[in-house]
């Protein structure tokens, strides 16, 4: 009795804290949906309302002119796509890359190896402010567009991020199919594309995945390289800039709409590869 009353207990005890911390994430993001379908007399309720209440009556009332107003904001509509050129331009530069410097760290024999992968790992460490100034100089001298001053910045930390996971694949794969693969007469390209990379397809989704989420949210190099060239602000700092009907109102129904459609891409994502990104985390966890 003693043992069945502990394991209820603790089953018990399991739930609720699995409860407490659902809660905890989910709640902002149902917070933002749920404010983004309140006007500002709804906004301005006290208490605040969980479901969005006629301020007059308190029947349930959702206010959907917020989506209708920032898309028909020029300013928001070009920001996601500004976005997706360039998170999907770092993505794909940084799986190529990436993939070929993993390949070498991980399967070839060459000197400088173990230090190249920890300056590699020390590249990730580096906060954003510390190089901005640098990188904003180097920027003007070479006179780059906003977005591919935005591609080529995002790429100082999405590559070593996606060089230092991808190296840990490729050293997981057996030797045997490498060897195979030569005797067979494969050039070292030729096994790397055609064998090699298809057996990390779980660890190019995660990776890849990572960086672009990482390359969606920034903020702070976009708000810097696109102050000169507004056309070119991508949706965070776009999203900054949204200003109300009327002078000093704070348009934050329009900003929780916003973020809620900034986020629908990603939660999409996720879903789509939720299997691979699985299989690209556990790999090489349990060895057989």
């Amino acid at each position: 009795m003693r043992r069945q009353s502990k394991e209820k207990l603790r089953k018990i005890l399991f739930y609720f804290v699995l409860a407490v911390i659902v809660i905890y994430l989910l709640f902002p993001f149902y917070w933002a949906i749920v404010s983004s379908l309140k006007s500002e007399a709804q906004l301005n309720m006290t208490p605040a309302t969980l479901i969005p209440r006629n301020p007059n009556t308190g029947e349930i009332s959702f206010f959907t002119r917020n989506y209708k107003a920032i898309f028909s904001n020029g300013g928001f509509v070009r920001g996601l796509i500004n976005s997706t050129i360039v998170a999907t331009c770092t993505t794909i530069l940084a799986l190529l890359t990436g993939s070929f410097a993993a390949f070498a760290l991980g399967k070839l024999r060459f000197k400088g190896k173990t230090p190249a992968l920890y300056v590699i790992l020390a590249m990730t460490m580096f906060p954003q402010v510390t190089v901005l100034s640098g990188l904003y100089a180097v920027i003007n001298a070479l006179n780059l567009s906003a977005r591919i001053s935005m591609i080529f910045s995002y790429l100082l930390f999405t590559l070593p991020f996606t060089t230092w996971v991808l190296t840990s694949f490729f050293k997981e794969l057996p030797v045997e199919i490498m060897q195979s693969a030569q005797v067979d007469g494969a050039t070292p390209f030729q096994t790397f594309h055609l064998i090699l990379l298809p057996l990390t397809a779980p660890a190019l989704v995660t990776t890849g995945l990572l960086s672009f989420i990482q390359a969606w949210n920034e903020y702070l190099f976009a708000l810097t390289f696109t102050s000169i060239d507004p056309s070119a602000r991508t949706v965070p700092v776009a999203i900054q800039f949204f200003s109300g009907e009327f002078a000093r109102q704070e348009p934050f129904g329009e900003i929780m709409a916003a973020a809620v459609m900034v986020t629908i891409p990603i939660v999409i994502l996720v879903l789509i590869f939720q299997k691979r990104i699985v299989a690209g985390l556990t790999a090489g966890a349990v060895k057989g």
